[in-house]
């Protein structure tokens, strides 16, 4: 085997190890689930909702389920998801709670399943970590952080957020 070869082995081998590393330190770990990349965007004064995003991987043979969420910040916390509706966009608490596959990974983004906290008792300033309780069925109760980014943090769905209606549009 050549240097050229050995080198291009080399770099594939580390770049595989590094699309597979382990959880990292942010990551929250319940069960057969990884809970990871938890955040939501800075809010102005007086704002009562905001949205929590985060990515939860089930690592497990089973289904689990995301029941519930709260929060003290928030005087309500609910799971939601936003979905066209005869061409108008709806937003809706998922009262039946999100099921997370075995081997899947759901991602709550904005413009999709995301948690919805209203009633706040106070501002989202960028840089705080705001403290959420998330309830599974079979993980149980798993305390997150998410992490407060810019009032206009893509999150990686800049694009996105660019054609999403306001919220104060939406029917519930």
């Amino acid at each position: 085997m050549n240097k050229a070869s050995f080198g291009s082995i080399a770099g594939a081998v580390l770049l595989t190890l590094a699309l597979r590393a382990p959880a990292s330190a942010d990551d929250v770990k319940a069960g057969d689930l990884v809970i990871s990349q938890a955040w939501s965007r800075a809010t102005p004064g007086g704002a009562k909702v905001a949205g929590g995003f985060l990515t939860i991987e089930n690592k497990g043979t089973a289904p689990d389920k995301l029941i519930a969420v709260s929060a003290e910040i928030a005087g309500k916390a609910e799971v939601h998801e936003m979905a066209m509706d005869n061409g108008v966009m709806r937003m809706r608490p998922l009262d039946n709670g999100l099921v997370i596959e075995p081997g899947k990974t759901v991602k709550l983004a904005p413009g999709g399943s995301h948690l919805m906290l209203q009633d706040l008792k106070g501002p989202f300033k960028e840089g705080q970590k705001v403290p959420v309780t998330l309830e599974f069925e079979k993980a149980g109760k798993v305390s997150v952080s998410l992490d407060v980014q810019g009032v206009g943090a893509p999150g990686g769905g800049g694009m996105m957020m660019k054609k999403m209606p306001d919220h104060s549009g939406m029917k519930m």
